[in-house]
């Protein structure tokens, strides 16, 4: 008498095209687990490296799913899981590696608070939904993303690498930075997540052009570039906070003027 087996499915048969995002995302966790063993070697270069390519594909992941529809909720589960790991654990460990030891308990103290509220934030960004009606609040997120929060907390690492400043005490510097850090993830305030920007065609040429030349400034002067595009990112949040105070108070204006029109009816 044969007995039923059940089949063993890596993927989905339904939907098989949610691979491709799905690999992406455990080659970012990868890096991320990667940044710790090069922390560990005190080879920082390549922490860093690892940690900016793992945000890369942290964001390529998405755009890929929803690009050839092959988004998931294992895929959408899978995404956060490996968050906390590679934006979460990996540069806390880094940095803690680098300088934070020095501070003794205090130091891990930080650590541990970083890693929290990061987990924190993902699980709050997994309960968030946008309203049709609210459809334009797609492009803000609540607090700083984890990605971009794994990248502020090096900065002090980045700019020590770069050679473009020298400072001192650079555990006390760090632990401002990552306290501060780890407030504004779990904060309410909205930042730039850029999910839906539509580019006109003809601009397209030029957004390549500028992909390119960013590239080259990365290859070439590669912690310079890094230092100075997490401090672009710091003068963004408050631009991203009045920006969204505005289309919010335009989007009430515009409610409001239809349920007038409404009761006119």
């Amino acid at each position: 008498m044969l007995e039923n087996k059940k089949e063993f499915k890596l993927i989905s048969k339904k939907n098989p095209r949610s691979l491709l995002p799905n690999a992406l995302t455990i080659f970012g966790v990868c890096l991320g687990l990667s940044s710790i063993k090069f922390a560990l070697d005190a080879n920082y270069v390549m922490s860093v490296i690892a940690i900016t390519f793992a945000a890369i594909l942290d964001t390529l992941d998405g755009r890929v799913a929803r690009l050839i529809r092959g988004t998931s909720k294992v895929g959408k589960e899978l995404d956060s899981l490996t968050d906390v790991i590679s934006f979460g654990v990996a540069p806390s460990f880094i940095m803690y590696f680098w300088t934070i030891n020095e501070l003794g308990k205090l130091g891990w103290l930080l650590i541990l608070i970083y890693t929290v509220c990061c987990a924190l934030r993902l699980a709050r960004f997994n309960l968030t939904t946008v309203e049709e009606t609210e459809i334009w609040k797609i492009n803000f997120f609540e607090g700083v993303p984890s990605p971009a929060a794994a990248g502020l907390i090096l900065l002090p690492l980045i700019l020590n690498l770069s050679g473009l400043f020298e400072f001192e005490n650079h555990a006390i510097t760090s632990s401002i930075v990552i306290l501060t850090t780890s407030i504004l993830m779990i904060s309410k305030i909205p930042t730039y997540s850029l999910k839906r920007i539509l580019i006109p065609r003809h601009m397209t040429i030029f957004l390549l052009l500028g992909i390119g030349i960013y590239l080259s400034l990365i290859i070439f002067y590669t912690f310079k570039t890094l230092f100075i595009t997490g401090l672009i990112y710091i003068l963004l949040i408050p631009i991203s906070f009045f920006h969204f105070r505005y289309l919010r108070k335009k989007s009430l204006i515009f409610s409001h003027d239809e349920e007038e029109m409404e009761d006119v009816l």
